[in-house]
C-alpha cells in the first residue's frame, strides 16, 4: 500500500508540473488543476506518515493549505520571490505569492477528491477481504 502512495505522489507531481508548463488556455486546467494537485500531494504526504481515517487527513491537509494561503497575506513569500537567489525564489513559488479564495476552493476540491478515492478504495478492499474470509 505504501508503494502505491509513492507512485501516486509521482503521478500527482508529474501531472501538476505538466499543468503549469503546458498551457491549454483554460484557467481550470492551467491554474486550478495544479492547485488541486498540490493539495492532493499534501494529503498523500500526510498519508505516508499518519495512518488515520481519510476525513482526519483531509481536515489536516485543508488546515495546512489554508495556513499556507493565509501566510501569503504577510507578503513574505512575495518579497522572497523578488530576491535574485534561486533557492529563495523557488521557496516563494512553492508557497505562493498571492492570497486567493479560488486557490482555497481548488485545494478543497483536490483534498476531497483524493480522500474520497482513498475512502472508496479502502471500503472496496475491506469488502473483497471479508468475502475471501467467508
Amino acid at each position: 500500500m505504501q508503494l502505491q502512495k509513492y507512485w501516486l505522489l509521482v503521478v500527482i507531481i508529474s501531472v501538476g508540473i505538466m499543468s503549469r508548463t503546458a498551457h491549454t488556455g483554460w484557467i481550470i486546467l492551467d491554474k486550478y488543476l495544479g492547485d488541486a494537485l498540490y493539495a492532493a500531494m499534501v494529503y498523500v504526504l500526510l498519508s505516508l506518515f499518519w495512518q488515520v481515517a481519510p476525513m482526519r487527513k483531509a481536515i489536516a491537509a485543508m488546515f495546512l493549505m489554508t495556513a499556507l494561503e493565509l501566510f501569503q497575506l504577510t507578503r513574505i513569500p512575495a518579497n522572497l520571490y523578488t530576491n535574485n537567489n534561486v533557492i529563495l525564489k523557488t521557496i516563494a513559488r512553492l508557497l505562493g505569492t498571492e492570497f486567493s479564495i479560488q486557490d482555497l476552493l481548488a485545494y478543497g476540491t483536490g483534498i476531497i477528491t483524493i480522500a474520497w478515492i482513498e475512502f472508496t478504495r479502502a471500503k472496496n478492499w475491506n469488502k473483497s477481504r471479508s468475502s475471501m474470509l467467508e
